[in-house]
């Protein structure tokens, strides 16, 4: 699956970037720590918005093309906000043929995003992953740590509303 790249601006604070200097400035003399850093600056900022690449690009002094394939090859690294609450729903054979499409349609139509994408206010992300171990269990998804399963469609608005207030 591609990785979608945020539609929301970029709302990063001085006191974050000053952070990431101080990561970049430890680690710039070896560029085999551009992971690192990579992770660091996920920490400082949830996520890896084009505007922080490029700090971490200029800062190692690797080509900006370099840390974005990074980022986009490995599964960690994210390239838009996570809301405080991450929707990932199993599309998985067994998840898949169970249904996991239809759930995972009504996530989109109720949160009004797509799949790695982050509801405005921040509160919701939506996420689809391959198999997450609970096939008899299926179409599985999970509310951060919790797991949900044996839904349909119609579970959704409930679970939603659990995570709203």
């Amino acid at each position: 699956m591609q990785k979608k790249i945020s539609k929301l601006p970029f709302n990063g604070t001085q006191e974050q970037a000053d952070q990431l200097k101080a990561i970049i400035e430890e680690n710039k003399h070896d560029k085999s720590r551009l992971m690192t850093v990579m992770q660091k600056a996920q920490d400082i900022y949830g996520y890896l918005p084009m505007e922080v690449q490029q700090m971490i690009a200029e800062g190692m002094d690797v080509p900006l093309e370099k840390v974005y394939g990074v980022a986009t090859f490995y599964a960690q690294f994210s390239l838009s906000p996570q809301g405080q609450y991450n929707i990932s729903v199993c599309l998985g054979t067994a998840c898949y043929v169970k249904g996991a499409q239809t759930l995972l349609d009504a996530l989109k139509e109720q949160l009004e995003i797509d799949i790695g994408e982050c509801t405005p206010d921040g509160k919701f992300s939506l996420n689809a992953c391959r198999c997450i171990g609970a096939c008899g269990l299926g179409p599985v998804m999970t509310v951060n740590d919790e797991v949900f399963g044996k839904l349909t469609s119609d579970a959704v608005a409930g679970i939603l509303a659990k995570y709203k207030d």
